[in-house]
């Protein structure tokens, strides 16, 4: 088979086209004409539509009522819905989640969006006797915890107000972000410095880190470790924050590697 590693491998090639097709337009994030595929191809138009009408038969694209541009079809949807995601995250992540809760001593946590909250999916404990709980399987909101910026990061003030609605965010603690626009600021800050803080946004007295997970430029999960404030002081912040990016980082190229 052909892989990235060794092109010269045997592929089929009509089938890589139909692949590549669908890439094509599932990243032109509207409708695409055959003149448009068949450009970016470097194949004739009759060529172009011949695939593009096989991939609607089954279902990949899809024609808009009265027009003849291409967008991706229902099937595709349905294989993304059965596909679980978190799952390989959890296999590729799990390694690095262990590392950095022994680099840092601390609880760390894998973490991916849930709708409005944000899901832990894995977590891995510190030597200490005394260290946060593992949260594997809880829903907590996306506008308090470091998990839930982390993944918000890439958001403007507009997508925060789609996804989290025009109503006050809910206070939890004294610290709170219970506004879009704070919200807004806090994302941009995330950007600059790579890492997200809770700083006893969720929960009195615990403090978090987290970083976003990236794959192909988007969000879609983040890692980070809790501690109890008197363990995770503002001076420690720069140290695990970069750390924390470092394995989120890691964990992203795994994915791409994996693909």
């Amino acid at each position: 088979m052909q892989t990235k590693d060794n092109p010269r491998a045997p592929y089929i090639q009509s089938l890589d086209r139909g692949l590549e097709i669908l890439q094509l337009v599932g990243r032109s994030k509207r409708s695409i004409s055959i003149a448009e595929l068949a450009d970016l191809l470097g194949i004739d138009r009759s060529s172009a539509f011949r695939f593009a009408v096989t991939l609607r038969r089954r279902g990949f694209l899809s024609c808009q009522p009265g027009k003849k541009d291409f967008l991706l079809g229902p099937s595709m949807w349905a294989l993304a819905r059965e596909y679980d995601w978190s799952k390989l995250l959890v296999d590729i992540a799990h390694p690095d989640l262990s590392l950095l809760a022994t680099q840092i001593n601390e609880t760390a946590h894998l973490a991916v969006r849930e709708g409005k909250s944000v899901l832990f999916i894995d977590s891995a404990h510190a030597s200490r006797v005394i260290a946060a709980v593992g949260r594997t399987g809880e829903l907590h909101p996306l506008h308090c915890t470091a998990h839930g910026k982390a993944i918000l990061a890439d958001a403007d003030e507009g997508e925060l107000r789609a996804l989290l609605g025009l109503s006050p965010l809910r206070k939890y603690t004294k610290n709170t972000i219970t506004t879009i626009g704070a919200l807004a600021e806090n994302c941009a800050a995330i950007q600059e410095m790579g890492y997200a803080i809770d700083d006893s946004e969720h929960a009195e007295d615990l403090r978090c880190i987290a970083a976003p997970i990236r794959f192909n430029n988007h969000v879609i999960g983040s890692i980070g470790i809790s501690a109890p404030v008197s363990r995770l002081p503002d001076s420690l912040y720069s140290e695990y924050g970069e750390k924390v990016c470092v394995i989120a980082n890691k964990i992203g190229g795994l994915l791409r590697n994996s693909e």
